[in-house]
């Protein structure tokens, strides 16, 4: 693990601090930043459930005053983000469309952003019904296709905006190439590294200027809890961002800063096991003579395949997969009974979603037939659970297709 750097702590040690540059990203999850709270020693990072703090005297302060701005919770886990990223500085909001919220009011109206086509439809939304109104533009690219990203600046171009791999088509997008074309423009790359999570894959490491989360998804793990995340080794960038934190009032609760260093203890061992599962199924359903075509990264005939090899660690949990038949859909997801009909992804239960009207309804009708978002595309977010039983899940919700077509 390269080196790491952190701009701020709650606590002051400098041995732990000297030990978390050369901690590796599985110790770094489990033993967070601060590795105890040094007043009491208490191994669990406290819920620090307080709105205010005292001062000790007229400018004096302990480096906590309102919890809005700054709270001890939530700074250990700002604090963990930003080591796993490896980035300088990490900010928690409560949802990750607040981080994304954040990160656009970094732009001004009349700037320009080119964003990846195949991407979650609240983003649209937030960008095209929201900001559009602002006078923020945005140009929808299939951004795993340089030449098209090439083709999509213009003068007042600020920022490239990439999902990575894409949700749900599972497209991905060389993160140093788009990050030396907006630089070169005079711009920044975000990065949402959702799907991957920061033990699969981290983008700063590659040029990206910033870094989103939906702490919601990998991160928390547990389908418990909502948060988002932005990361970033600018110092230029710090005091705005913290700025924006604050004033929005987005900042993430005691609690569920707590509930997410919680489930960053696990990530690599989850990691691990949704991409382990997630490999089994995704060749079973490949083999599959009711399935069409499977998207996943971890195929070596993906067209991005060598790509993902060169910019991160593994694969994830994530598979789309078409049906032939469009028939089939509402029995699948009506018949299913271990994994769960449910929109999300990135927890240890599986769940599988109808992207069409679940995820990706806010986009556009022509915009989704472009990304290949149809009628018979079903996304799986594969979970912890023994994979043998999750393949015989699908197994018998496929079997009923196939007798309720001779019915």
């Amino acid at each position: 693990m390269e080196e790491t750097h952190c701009n701020h702590t709650p606590y002051e040690d400098t041995n732990r601090k000297d030990l978390a540059a050369d901690r590796s990203l599985d110790t770094v999850t489990v033993r967070g930043a601060s590795l105890f709270e040094p007043r009491t020693g208490a191994i669990s990072t406290p819920i620090y459930q307080s709105s205010t703090f005292r001062h000790p005297g007229l400018f004096e302060s302990t480096g906590f005053d309102y919890s809005r701005g700054i709270n001890p919770t939530r700074t250990e886990l700002e604090l963990t983000l930003a080591l796993l990223e490896q980035g300088r500085s990490g900010l928690a909001f409560s949802s990750g469309m607040g981080a994304i919220s954040g990160i656009i009011k970094l732009y001004r109206p009349g700037d320009h952003l080119i964003v990846s086509e195949d991407l979650y439809g609240g983003t649209y939304r937030l960008f095209n019904e929201y900001y559009g109104r602002y006078g923020f533009s945005f140009s929808w690219v299939d951004t795993s296709n340089f030449t098209l990203v090439q083709e999509a600046l213009r003068p007042e171009t600020k920022a490239i905006f990439i999902e990575t791999p894409s949700n749900p088509m599972m497209k991905v997008t060389d993160i140093q190439r788009c990050a030396e074309l907006i630089h070169r423009h005079g711009g920044q790359l975000i990065v949402d590294n959702t799907l991957l999570s920061p033990y699969f894959q981290n983008p700063l490491n590659f040029g990206a200027d910033l870094v989103i989360h939906s702490g919601t998804k990998y991160l928390s793990g547990h389908n418990d809890t909502l948060s988002g995340f932005i990361v970033h080794s600018d110092t230029q960038l710090e005091q705005p961002l913290r700025e924006i934190q604050k004033s929005e009032g987005a900042s993430l609760s005691p609690f569920d800063a707590w509930l997410t260093l919680r489930g960053i203890k696990t990530l690599a061992l989850r990691m691990k096991k949704c991409e382990q599962n997630a490999r089994r199924i995704a060749v079973w359903l490949r083999e599959h003579p009711r399935v069409g075509q499977v998207f996943f990264t971890g195929f070596e005939d993906h067209p991005q395949y060598a790509l993902s090899c060169s910019q991160a660690r593994g694969f994830g949990g994530m598979i789309s997969f078409y049906v032939k038949y469009p028939q089939d859909v509402p029995i699948l997801l009506k018949r299913v009974s271990l994994i769960l009909f449910a929109e999300s992804l990135g927890g240890v239960e599986s769940l599988i979603t109808y992207p069409l009207v679940q995820t990706h309804s806010a986009i556009p009708e022509d915009m989704r037939k472009a990304a290949g978002i149809n009628d018979r595309l079903l996304r799986l977010s594969v979970g912890i659970e023994d994979g043998d039983d999750l393949i015989a899940d699908l197994a018998d919700a496929f079997a009923q297709c196939g007798k309720e077509e001779k019915s």
